[in-house]
């Protein structure tokens, strides 16, 4: 991999592992943007051990849930996600209620274990779930029926809410 290389790669999936590393952080984004460059410090470390087994983007999603994961529990962080998150994940107009169910459901999200997490967060980024799969090494049945149950695990604590 070349320097230009790299930078293709960089610019193209920055912005999705900048956003995957905030979830973590919980909208701190010093913290997301720290870990955005441990990513690709690793990414540019390890380019020759990346043997095009997979695809590229499911190498960098994998590094990216490691580099935060590996610090979140070394440092034993528990960041609850906060206001930064639902302000940075906004698209348009919200009422009220809209944005009450979204502050309630990254408070769910929130509670469940890295795993859970770490799945449901990458499905939000709108990755491929083949992607998601590959990434955290399940087979793709599987991951489809634990993202269902996490959907339902969360519309369930969003309603006990209400």
């Amino acid at each position: 991999m070349t320097e230009t290389d790299f930078t293709k790669i960089y610019n193209s999936y920055a912005s999705k592992v900048h956003r995957l590393c905030l979830g973590y952080a919980s909208g701190n984004n010093d913290l997301a943007n720290e870990w955005l460059q441990e990513t690709f410090i690793k990414v540019w470390k390890h380019r020759n051990s990346f043997k095009g087994n997979s695809a590229i983007d499911t190498w960098i999603y994998r590094i990216a849930v490691n580099v935060c994961l590996g610090d979140l529990r070394k440092s034993n962080k528990n960041i609850p996600i906060n206001e930064a998150v639902l302000s940075n994940s906004k698209t348009g107009d919200y009422d009220d209620d809209n944005e009450k169910n979204i502050k309630k459901m990254y408070q769910c999200i929130d509670q469940l274990n890295e795993q859970n997490r770490a799945l449901i967060l990458l499905e939000l980024e709108n990755i491929a779930q083949a992607t998601i799969a590959e990434t955290v090494g399940l087979a793709h049945g599987t991951l489809r029926t634990r993202l269902s149950r996490i959907r339902k695990s969360l519309l369930k604590c969003i309603k006990n809410d209400k």
